[in-house]
C-alpha cells in the first residue's frame, strides 16, 4: 500500500513538472513562434484608455467639431454650407487646397495692382507680419457645385493649423486676401468672393500669421457660415498637409 501511495506521488510530481516546463514555453512565444518578453507583449485594443488610442490626425478640427471628413492637398471636397436663410437652397462648393507658402513677402503683383488700384504710389511697401510671426500664403480651387450663384470666403471659414492650434485671419489678413482676389479677378479669374454661378470655378487665397519656424499640419474648412456660431462648432473638412 505505501509502495503505491509513493509511486502516485512520483507520477503526480513527474506530471506537474511537465505541464510547468510546457506552461513557461508557451509563454515565452507567440503563436507564430515568435519570442516575446514582458517589456513587448501586445496589449488588446480593447483594454487601452481613450487617450492612447485617440489619432493625431484629428489634430487642427475644432473641440467639439464633427469631422466630416480627412483629406490630404490636392483631393477635392464638397461642402454644403449649412445656413438657416438657404435651407431649401443651399449653396455647395468643390474644394481643392492646392498650396501653402511660409515665410516669404507677399507677392508684390498682388501689393502693386491694390495701390494703384486707390491711387496709392507704387511701388507698394512690403507689409511686414507681426513680430514673431510670419506670412503663409493659401491658395485653394473653388467650383460652385451648386443650383444658383453663391458668394464664399476664406474670412472666419478657414484656419490653418500647427498641430492642434489654430490661425484664423485677421482683420488685416483679410484686407492680404481681399487684394489676392482682385489682382486675380483683374486677369480673369474670378474668385468667389465675388460670386460664382453653377458650374463656374476661380482662385481662393488666404493669407495667416503663424509663429515664425513652424510649419502649418492641417487646414480646416468649414460647413457652416464661419467656424463656430451661436450654436457652436460647425461641422467641416480637415485637410492634412502632408
Amino acid at each position: 500500500m505505501d509502495q503505491h501511495l509513493k509511486v502516485s506521488r512520483t507520477v503526480g510530481a513527474v506530471v506537474f513538472l511537465v505541464l510547468a516546463a510546457a506552461c513557461s514555453k508557451s509563454s515565452g512565444q507567440t503563436s507564430a513562434g515568435e519570442t516575446t518578453s514582458p517589456d513587448n507583449l501586445s496589449v488588446p485594443a480593447s483594454t487601452l484608455s481613450a487617450s492612447s488610442a485617440v489619432s493625431n490626425d484629428t489634430d487642427g478640427a475644432p473641440p467639439g467639431a464633427k469631422v466630416l471628413d480627412t483629406l490630404k492637398t490636392g483631393e477635392a471636397f464638397t461642402v454644403t454650407v449649412l445656413a438657416s436663410n438657404t435651407v431649401d437652397d443651399p449653396s455647395r462648393w468643390q474644394f481643392t487646397v492646392r498650396s501653402v507658402e511660409c515665410g516669404k513677402p507677399l507677392d508684390s503683383a498682388v501689393l502693386n495692382f491694390s495701390a494703384a488700384s486707390v491711387g496709392s504710389p507704387t511701388p507698394a511697401p512690403v507689409p511686414t507680419p507681426e513680430s514673431g510671426k510670419q506670412f503663409c500664403v493659401l491658395t485653394m480651387n473653388a467650383r460652385n457645385v451648386g443650383k444658383s450663384k453663391a458668394v464664399w470666403d476664406v474670412s472666419d471659414k478657414v484656419s490653418l493649423n500647427v498641430g492642434d492650434t489654430r490661425y484664423e485671419e485677421s482683420q488685416k489678413d483679410s484686407e492680404y486676401s481681399s487684394a489676392y482676389a482682385q489682382y486675380y479677378n483683374s486677369k480673369g479669374q474670378v474668385a468667389p468672393t465675388f460670386g460664382l454661378n453653377p458650374g463656374s470655378q476661380g482662385p481662393v487665397h488666404g493669407v495667416f500669421q503663424i509663429p515664425t519656424g513652424q510649419k502649418p499640419t492641417s487646414v480646416w474648412v468649414t460647413s457652416g457660415t464661419a467656424i463656430t456660431t451661436i450654436d457652436g462648432p460647425q461641422p467641416g473638412y480637415l485637410v492634412l498637409l502632408k
